[in-house]
């Protein structure tokens, strides 16, 4: 087991953590209104187009390889 390995085998599960719970929440809060909804709407869907740019280095997609 080589350390590439294991960091993307890391980085597969953080991002699939993150990425459940952040749409999760995103879902919970689609309808709520106000300023301070809207910024932490766009913030949980920052951080779901994160995880899925997680998820392409993983898998070879996105990156170096």
């Amino acid at each position: 087991m080589n350390a590439a390995l294991i960091e993307r085998g890391l980085a597969l599960i953080g991002a699939l953590v993150v990425g459940v719970t952040t749409s999760v929440q995103l879902r919970n809060d689609w309808k709520t209104t106000g300023i301070e909804n809207t910024v932490t709407k766009l913030l949980l869907a920052l951080m779901a187009f994160g995880c899925i740019l997680v998820l392409l280095a993983v898998f070879g997609v996105l990156g170096g390889g």
